[in-house]
């Protein structure tokens, strides 16, 4: 095993787990929204696809998108066309109050799990961590490590980012001011498509 590898590797998923990019701005406003409880099946989701498209890719998957590249601009305008939906949602999104029935509600689980496989800085994520890193230990430790480590960062980063929002519904008490910082989300999340649609 190559420590320095490893002790590289794990900066380089911290940074790219714990910077703002589209998870992490959608469970800040769900925090702030619904609450920490009721964005932990968001978190998960996350935490599970993520991992599950490293161990995927290093394990042959992504030999897929080499033979049929249309796949990958596929997926690139359908993850941004899903991000401006969600962006539009954040925006028009209501505060709710313990108890209060919403009929939208935080993203599921498995709503979650299906996002990182159009989330641009997902991807991103996984072919620097398959390509760059894969010499940390031979096949298929490297992948079980990688994994591993993509679960724990996984959990940690998304947690943080949705308890910030939890904290700030105690300084943010009227709907206007939740429906604001809602709104600055969503230019947020409308901003990240930039180096998307830069590469077309």
């Amino acid at each position: 095993m190559s420590h320095s590898l490893l002790i590289a590797f794990f900066v380089f998923a911290a940074v790219m787990y714990f910077t703002p990019g589209p998870n992490n701005i959608m469970v800040l406003s769900s925090g702030l929204t619904y609450g920490f409880r009721p964005t932990l099946p968001h978190i998960a989701g996350i935490t599970v696809g993520c991992a599950f498209m490293v161990g995927a890719v290093g394990l042959g998957f992504g030999t897929i998108f080499v033979a049929y590249p249309v796949l990958q601009t596929i997926l690139k305008y359908a993850g941004a066309a899903y991000l401006i939906y969600l962006a539009v949602a954040i925006a028009i999104s209501e505060p709710v109050t313990p108890g209060q029935d919403h009929r939208r509600g935080p993203m599921t689980f498995w709503g979650a799990v299906l996002f990182q496989w159009v989330n641009v800085k997902g991807w991103v994520m996984v072919i620097g961590t398959i390509t760059a890193y894969a010499g940390i230990a031979s096949f298929p430790w490297n992948i079980v490590i990688q994994v591993v480590l993509c679960l724990l960062l996984g959990v940690a980063a998304p947690s943080i980012w949705a308890l910030s929002g939890s904290s700030l519904r105690a300084l943010m008490t009227s709907p206007r001011a939740v429906r604001a910082f809602n709104l600055v989300m969503a230019v947020l999340l409308l901003a990240s498509l930039y180096p998307v649609f830069m590469e077309a």
